[in-house]
């Protein structure tokens, strides 16, 4: 007999079966996954997305760029190198634009055509693709890999399961130290890591990433995209009617059979067996769907070999499923380019008329002014900050405006200033006292000798009262 319900509460019918069946477990072990190798134009385009990315991830770090690394956020000196731009904490505006960008055009291609970025770029789709080649390497295919995992432990089945253990080790150490190499010089880092002498923070970090590619890419898979990825909850917020997606025609499809009876499907459930998410699209769509296409390819083989067209389970639209005529440019994508179009503008223009020099003028606050040749000028004292944003070192000329008869003391020779660094100097104005009662805006200009690059400041030099 079933327990009694608390008062207030109508028990569910987990609870109900529970009770009835006390054995029932109340959490299920998720099943692994064997996904089926696929070929097709979909698969050969999420094949040239894997290389591509990962080549870029493992190889930028290695390219040299005028003295520094090519890509190097390099945090305990507070400098972002990337090529031949150094950004500053002073270019915050520059990393909240690409921000920005990102998320409109994530914005953008989603409405336009469903969750490719899962599919084709996510890290956890690349790097788990990626586990699942070396799997199918070492294990073979899909059948093999289940019939492998069921038989028992022989030598054959610990050779291939430790060589496929060892390869998804090395690369996951490969993993962490890249992606460490990015915030550390990569080649500093990894004599330190051969010589047993970086620091703990560093071989912390390696080792942390390396894990999560571990277990991310080597076992959760899936269950990452399905469980705690954010974005295949609130993706369906940006679909409408006319987005690309996945889909099967159920009216071409069923009903399903096989040797020619009924609709195009034949029940196969090749479609099933290549999903790496494991559901079956012929549902309807779902939030676990990657849009990774590998149902399409599988499905456009079936379809080739039994003589029928493809397109049983293709790329398309819900208006097209219905016999509605689709709308490419609509007023949500119209939108989202429109405003992912100003943001790249900004960020564009921002950065070909971005100044890699600062100047910060301090006046001494420790004197109002001071009296010179015997009363006749009088002086301020100021105190410059120069910061030099370039890549290369260079030799500036201080010059000032203000009041008649305005000069500069000091400095008067040229300023140099190191690549990447900041210059500290005092600077002394005087001017006729006839002229600097009261008062007066000065503006002093930073000019460099060998380059193009100017700022000006703004300071107050003060006088006697008039």
């Amino acid at each position: 007999m079933s327990a009694p319900s608390r008062v207030g509460h109508l028990p569910s019918a987990v609870e109900t079966a529970a009770a009835d069946s006390p054995d029932l477990p109340f959490y299920a072990a998720a099943e692994k996954i064997y996904p089926r190798e696929v070929h097709g134009r979909f698969a050969s385009a999420r094949r040239a997305a894997v290389i591509g990315l990962l080549g870029l991830f493992y190889g930028v770090a290695w390219l040299p760029w005028h003295g520094h690394q090519a890509l190097l956020f390099d945090l305990p000196a507070r400098k972002f190198h990337i090529f031949g731009l150094t950004l500053w904490p002073q270019d915050f505006l520059y990393l909240a634009l690409l921000l920005i960008i990102a998320a409109l055009s994530l914005f953008f291609f989603t409405a336009l055509a469903g969750r490719l970025w899962c599919g084709y770029a996510c890290p956890q789709t690349v790097w788990s693709e990626l586990f699942i080649w070396i799997e199918q390497w070492t294990e073979g295919s899909r059948s093999r890999r289940m019939k492998l995992d069921r038989s028992p432990w022989t030598l054959e089945k610990w050779l291939r399961k430790g060589s496929k253990q060892m390869l998804w080790v090395a690369l996951a150490a490969l993993t962490g130290f890249t992606f460490v190499g990015y915030f550390t010089p990569i080649r500093t880092l990894g004599g330190q890591l051969l010589a047993g002498a970086a620091g703990g923070w560093a071989t912390f970090w390696v080792g942390l990433y390396g894990l999560a590619t571990y277990g991310n890419a080597g076992f959760l898979r899936e269950q990452v995209c399905k469980y705690m990825c954010p974005y295949a909850r609130f993706q369906s917020a940006m679909f409408d009617k006319d987005t690309l997606i996945i889909s099967y025609d159920v009216a071409r499809g069923e009903p399903r059979g096989r040797g020619g009876r009924g609709g195009d499907c034949v029940d196969c459930t090749l479609c099933v067996q290549a999903c790496p998410t494991g559901i079956d699209i012929r549902n309807g769509l779902q939030y676990e769907c990657i849009a990774c296409a590998a149902c399409i390819d599988a499905c456009d083989a079936v379809m080739d070999k039994i003589g029928r067209p493809r397109g049983l389970i293709r790329y398309t639209t819900e208006n097209a499923l219905q016999s509605r005529a689709p709308r490419l440019m609509r007023a949500r994508l119209l939108v989202y380019l429109a405003l992912l179009a100003g943001a790249s503008g900004a960020l564009g223009l921002s950065l070909l008329t971005r100044t890699p020099l600062i100047l910060d003028v301090l006046r001494d606050r420790n004197a109002l002014y001071r009296e010179v040749e015997g009363g006749e000028r009088i002086e301020n004292a100021y105190l410059l900050k120069i910061v030099n944003e370039d890549d290369a070192p260079h030799r500036y000329r201080l010059s000032v405006t203000g009041p008649a008869g305005l000069t500069l003391v000091e400095p008067r020779e040229p300023i140099s200033v190191a690549s990447g660094s900041v210059a500290t100097l005092a600077a002394r104005l005087q001017a006729p006292t006839s002229a600097a009662a009261g008062v007066h805006t000065v503006e002093f200009t930073l000019a460099a000798i060998d380059a193009r690059s100017s700022v000006r400041e703004r300071s107050r030099f003060l006088g006697p009262q008039p």
